[in-house]
């Protein structure tokens, strides 16, 4: 075995660990998120570790997102944006584990465009780890798009982010369809033209305005119009998608972002984005994520 490290995401709903033997990955496994928790941060971490580290002799833990928040394993301090790579690097906090040696990445703290305080852990992760895969990316001016539980939109130039806005499209979308009114019955079946049709549907009264009043739309199009509960659920996801791509275009004057993602979520972006004259291109979120934190495994101090 050469050099073993363990590069780690842990959101608030799902932990993401892969085990490598310098560029080789040798095995993945997956965990609750922050927000999901039946155990402390520590020990949810080291019972995810332990089949690895009955079969490896494991020293190095790398991680990213809330595990650096103030109910993760350590708190991580905020870089202030404008941020490079190399001003979020020295900024990591380390802590001892059980034998392992465990670095947390630090999360950026910036301002949106109406200048209202903002914060971000584990996305910038992904923006340094694009720029490190594409340099180009890393040269004038560029916006980036994360989709997720809690969308950003960031704005960087030669290499800093500058500044960032977060939408709260994917927490809206999970209490929506998880806790209010608007899907009605156990009718949430996968169908997926169904699906595709209620998201078109979403995306178009997007582009009118008024979300807010548009919202009731996935209830009673079940009681008036006979529509499913597949169609309500992709109206919903249409509907917020897109007006966050059209909310986020009002500030940023852009016509290109770079989105960086899980594929099947990112996909939902590209029409939108069409929609409001931008062209996207999508790279993979987990390999950004893990080209960030081998950052820190090359700066190691």
């Amino acid at each position: 075995m050469g050099d073993l490290i363990v590069f780690g995401d842990w959101g608030t709903s799902r932990l993401r660990l892969s085990l490598f033997d310098g560029d080789a990955k040798l095995a993945e496994t997956d965990g609750p998120g922050i927000g999901a928790l039946t155990a402390s941060p520590a020990e949810t971490l080291l019972q995810a570790l332990a089949p690895w580290r009955a079969e490896h002799d494991l020293k190095r833990v790398i991680l990213c997102g809330m595990a650096g928040s103030r109910s993760g394993v350590i708190e991580a301090p905020y870089a202030e944006c404008p941020a490079d790579a190399a001003a979020w690097l020295v900024q990591a906090a380390e802590l001892a584990l059980d034998g392992l040696d465990i670095r947390v990445a630090p999360g950026l703290a910036g301002t949106a465009a109406n200048g209202a305080p903002d914060v971000m852990r584990g996305e910038e992760a992904q923006i340094f780890g694009a720029m490190a895969l594409r340099p180009d990316l890393a040269q004038g001016e560029r916006w980036f798009v994360l989709p997720g539980t809690h969308s950003k939109w960031a704005r960087v130039r030669d290499g800093r982010v500058l500044g960032f806005q977060t939408f709260l499209t994917g927490e809206l979308f999970a209490l929506l369809t998880e806790r209010s009114s608007l899907l009605m019955g156990a009718d949430r079946a996968e169908n997926a033209d169904e699906s595709a049709a209620g998201f078109d549907q979403g995306l178009a009264r997007a582009q009118e305005g008024h979300p807010i009043a548009a919202l009731f739309e996935a209830r009673s199009a079940q009681l008036r119009a006979g529509r499913s509960g597949a169609w309500a659920q992709g109206y919903l996801s249409g509907l917020l998608i897109g007006s966050e791509v059209a909310e986020a275009l009002r500030g940023a004057d852009t016509r290109a972002v770079t989105v960086i993602g899980a594929a099947a979520l990112a996909a939902r972006y590209s029409p939108a984005l069409a929609a409001g004259s931008v062209v996207s291109e999508t790279l993979s979120g987990e390999a950004c994520v893990l080209a960030g934190l081998r950052l820190f495994a090359a700066n190691r101090s």
